[in-house]
């Protein structure tokens, strides 16, 4: 009888386990099934917003201008505008890039076919009409762009302008602040090529918390642009090391087949030694035979 109950319970358990197994296979392919709709469906509103292909040429023809013009501006989006005085002018450029960022947006969500969908989904570019400093993201993408393909000359312009941009702001935010010794635009130039080689003199200092944190993002640039002029002479050096490198190994390269043509002679060699030593030893061997006759 306990025997009987042991098998009872043994026969439940694998059972049991049995059917969690199947329910368990069951939940898992009921997730895949979901996941590959899901991203067969995310797939869809992607081609679906851009059926034509135009939104894709007009975004491939505008983003970098655009990015350019907020890295070029940036000193003039990210300082605020009381900063500026009563200068009526600055108002208009800033309303002036606004209508453009503006005017993109706009002309983006005409292409798409989900027009709503499509301004909802890209809350940077709208953000950026409504909040100028929010370019500033654009100005980095437009840089960390730079980076990766590898435009040595151009990654070092766009790393330029941003330190003008920043001498711009320091200047902007320092020259009425009480302390600061950065009275005029030509000492907030020297600073920040002061600051971007990291040399520090330690003559003209921020004192606000704009101008500060200011400071910090040009040191970092520096630091960054010393940093990828480092590894373009250290690669310049391994390429100019690796072309000697192959020059040197062409003679090395030839011998293998100097040594192929001797071996070659030497069995021509050979192989006329033994034709001229052929009548010879067959004349010794003909000589017992005639011996024994």
């Amino acid at each position: 009888m306990v025997c009987l109950s042991r098998r009872v319970c043994a026969w439940w358990q694998r059972d049991d386990q049995a059917s969690k197994g199947q329910v368990l296979r069951y939940k898992l392919v009921v997730m895949n099934e979901i996941a590959q709709q899901s991203d067969t469906s995310a797939g869809g509103n992607s081609d679906g917003d851009d059926p034509s292909g135009r939104l894709a040429a007009f975004e491939a023809r505008t983003q970098t201008p655009l990015d350019l013009l907020a890295l070029v501006t940036l000193w003039l989006v990210v300082v605020p505008p009381w900063y500026f005085g009563h200068d009526i002018v600055v108002w208009i450029v800033r309303f002036a890039l606004s209508a453009v960022y503006a005017a993109d947006l706009a002309i983006r969500s005409v292409l798409a076919r989900h027009r709503v969908h499509y301004v909802l989904s890209h809350p940077i570019a709208l953000a950026s009409v409504v909040l100028p400093p929010v370019r500033l993201i654009f100005s980095l993408r437009l840089v960390r762009s730079m980076f990766r393909r590898g435009h040595l000359e151009r990654f070092l312009l766009a790393a330029f302008v941003l330190v003008l941009n920043g001498a711009a702001i320091v200047y902007l935010f320092e020259r009425h602040a009480p302390g600061s010794n950065i009275r005029t635009l030509g000492e907030s130039v020297w600073w920040a090529l002061v600051t971007v080689t990291t040399v520090g003199y330690g003559d003209y200092t921020p004192v606000t918390a704009p101008g500060r944190i200011t400071a910090c993002l040009i040191m970092g640039t520096g630091l960054v642009t010393l940093a990828v002029i480092t590894a373009q002479v250290a690669s310049s050096f391994i390429a100019q090391a690796a072309v000697r490198a192959q020059r040197g190994a062409q003679p090395e390269a030839a011998s293998p087949e100097l040594t192929l043509a001797e071996l070659d002679r030497r069995l021509a060699r050979i192989e006329a030694l033994l034709i001229a030593a052929a009548p010879s030893s067959q004349r010794t061997e003909e000589e017992p035979k005639r011996c024994g006759e």
